[in-house]
């Protein structure tokens, strides 16, 4: 046993432990700079933040008038179909595509010679049937003598006067067979039957053509003035017969261009279509538009916008102060004490930027138009009035020198988005 405790004492080194002041001070030293270091990165207290800045405008109330919209598409007043009315090859095109062309202008020609041997073979026939009638005028006028003193037959009367009668039928008939001549070979020059802008011609020089095609020749379609036919509901037809038996002038109304632009001539309701469409509920009715200088053309399409009534001390908003959440609109309302309340409220047409408020408002009242996104109910803001930046111009192409001025008189000017109808 003793031998085996010497090994070991023998093979382990013995662990001495000394105090050593010098580790002692640096230990300490980096203890209390920790310490220093703690307490100077330590927070204090929280310091309320800010309230945030919003900008806000004021409720307006004034007249506002009610306005009626309905999407429209631009016709003609006369749209003219031209076709061939007699058979034969296109010789000639008489006019270029898109002019301006006037009643009797001459459009197309067809080959006239088949048409012009017609007529003068039917002006032999007719000169040979007068020539059979003078000589049964002569016949007769000398055998009426002779039957008065009973040298001849009363057959042989009877036959003269036949014979005349006869003869000058068939005077009548070869002159209408002259007559259908002289039109036949007047349709081979096909004229316009109105003043109009000319379209597009679809039969090209050497066709065939003739009554029986499928397809026109062009069309001509009077412009100035130019129909807007619009769809309006039974509902509204009736309002506006109601109106009418009070106030028998005709309603006028603006057309407001796939651009945004107002035209600058004003329109009347013309007419209306005969009966009510079972499918749709709608009647047609064209408004009536003056168009110098052709500037409007069939197949646009336009809006009409009526004044139909005025709404008296209305509320108004920006639309941007107006928020929709599920179906509801929300506007954040600042009081006096600069804290914001969120209000419910019911709103009916848009008039330009602004919204009509019905209920939930009162004039005076200040609402956020900026910001909104930052304001909870009993939230303190700062409220700056708002400023609505300026619209961007952008630049225009210069006039072309060769524009006529007539065109230029007629061009729309753009306004600011027209009022709807559209209740909320």
């Amino acid at each position: 046993m003793q031998s085996v405790r010497s090994r070991c004492r023998r093979s382990y080194p013995r662990i001495v432990f000394r105090f050593n002041p010098q580790l002692v001070a640096i230990i300490l030293l980096l203890f209390v700079l920790f310490m220093f270091m703690a307490t100077g990165c330590s927070k204090g207290p929280l310091e309320a933040p800010p309230a945030p800045a919003v900008e806000v405008t004021t409720v307006i109330q004034k007249d506002v008038p009610v306005y009626q919209e309905w999407i429209g598409t631009l016709d003609g007043l006369v749209n003219a179909t031209i076709r061939a009315q007699v058979q034969g090859y296109l010789i000639r095109q008489n006019y270029r595509e898109g002019d301006i062309v006037r009643t009797g202008q001459v459009l197309f020609e067809i080959d006239p010679r088949t048409f012009q041997a017609a007529l003068d073979q039917a002006k032999g026939e007719l000169e040979a049937q007068q020539a059979r009638w003078t000589t049964a005028k002569a016949n007769l006028a000398r055998i009426k003598p002779l039957a008065d003193q009973n040298a001849v037959s009363k057959k042989d009367l009877d036959d003269s006067i036949g014979t005349e009668q006869s003869a000058r039928a068939a005077v009548l008939s070869a002159q209408a067979k002259v007559d259908k001549a002289q039109l036949d070979l007047g349709f081979t020059k096909i004229t316009s039957p109105v003043d109009g802008i000319s379209g597009l011609a679809k039969a090209q020089i050497g066709n065939l053509v003739g009554p029986g095609a499928t397809e026109e020749l062009t069309t001509v379609s009077t412009v100035n003035p130019i129909k807007v036919y619009i769809q309006v509901s039974e509902q509204e037809y009736l309002a506006a017969g109601q109106k009418g038996a009070q106030k028998p002038e005709r309603q006028q109304g603006e057309l407001i261009l796939a651009d945004g632009s107002v035209y600058p001539h004003k329109g009347t309701f013309g007419f209306a279509d005969r009966q009510v469409d079972v499918k749709t509920g709608t009647i047609k009715v064209a408004v009536i538009f003056p168009n110098p200088g052709n500037f409007l053309r069939p197949g646009q399409y336009g809006k009409i916008r009526t004044a139909s009534s005025v709404r008296k001390d209305a509320l108004l908003v920006p639309q941007r102060a107006v928020t929709e959440v599920q179906g509801k609109y929300m506007v954040a309302v600042v009081g006096a004490d600069n804290k914001v309340d969120i209000r419910t409220v019911q709103t009916a047409e848009r008039v330009d930027n602004l919204w009509v408020i019905l209920e939930g408002l009162k004039p005076g009242e200040r609402v956020v138009v900026e910001g909104i996104q930052k304001v909870r109910p009993g939230m303190p803001v700062t409220p700056k009035p708002f400023a609505e930046a300026p619209a961007k111009t952008e630049a225009k192409p210069e006039a072309k020198p060769e524009a006529k001025t007539e065109e230029k008189a007629s061009a729309p000017q753009k306004s600011a988005e027209p009022a709807k109808t559209e209740k909320r």
